[in-house]
């Protein structure tokens, strides 16, 4: 099986990215990386690239030199989203996590090249109700562990790669809510609750 995936539509240079469109040019750069047409050094300048984009004009050099860089018919337009606060969190070769306190961006981008991150979001501030973990792995893997009563939902894209959910899965609609989307190649994704640390409890009584 060889899938690719699509470059962004066409459009005028100056027309402002969207973050579907960064996501699509991230998904090319990994298949890319994955077929052995860039190296770990190449992917990691050209995501970063990606993730940091404003226009289309910038996107459209990252992908021209390779098979799904070609635009494609234009998209229907995306509906509106929340604010657009973003974080990138790489691992390439190596280990990344984020623990403690912290706060969560409503978009977290994270890339992962034969390595591995870890997000405990237990003790972190999710900035809005629903914030979003963009993924983009090779040959890697990405735990998320959120406290007991907080939804997680995969949207991603999995090719020979495994995604486990293993939270509460009847937790009310309104509960503040994790959505991963992205992709992942050989890759795994593992998302589980787990009771705050004693620690973190103890000082949340000290403080009131």
């Amino acid at each position: 099986m060889n899938e690719t995936a699509s470059a962004p539509a066409a459009g005028p240079a100056n027309l402002k990215a969207s973050d579907a469109d960064r996501d699509r040019t991230a998904e090319v750069l990994a298949a890319a990386l994955s077929e052995g047409r860039l190296s770990h050094a190449e992917h990691g300048e050209r995501i970063d690239a990606a993730y940091a984009a404003r226009t289309r004009g910038e996107l459209a050099p990252l992908t021209t030199d390779l098979p799904a860089g070609a635009p494609t018919a234009p998209e229907a337009a995306a509906p509106p989203r929340s604010p657009t606060g973003s974080e990138n969190i790489r691992a390439v070769l190596a280990s990344a996590e984020r623990t403690g306190h912290w706060l969560v961006e409503p978009r977290t981008n994270v890339s992962v090249i034969l390595g591995a991150a870890v997000l405990d979001l237990r003790e972190a501030t999710l900035s809005q109700h629903e914030v979003t973990i963009q993924t983009a792995l090779v040959m890697g893997s990405l735990e998320i562990i959120v406290a007991p009563g907080v939804r997680v939902v995969s949207r991603a894209s999995d090719i020979l790669s495994a995604t486990g959910i293993d939270t509460d899965l009847d937790a009310d609609s309104s509960a503040p809510t994790v959505v991963i989307t992205g992709s992942s190649w050989l890759s795994s994704v593992e998302a589980r609750a787990k009771p705050r640390r004693a620690g973190a409890a103890e000082r949340k009584r000290r403080c009131r």
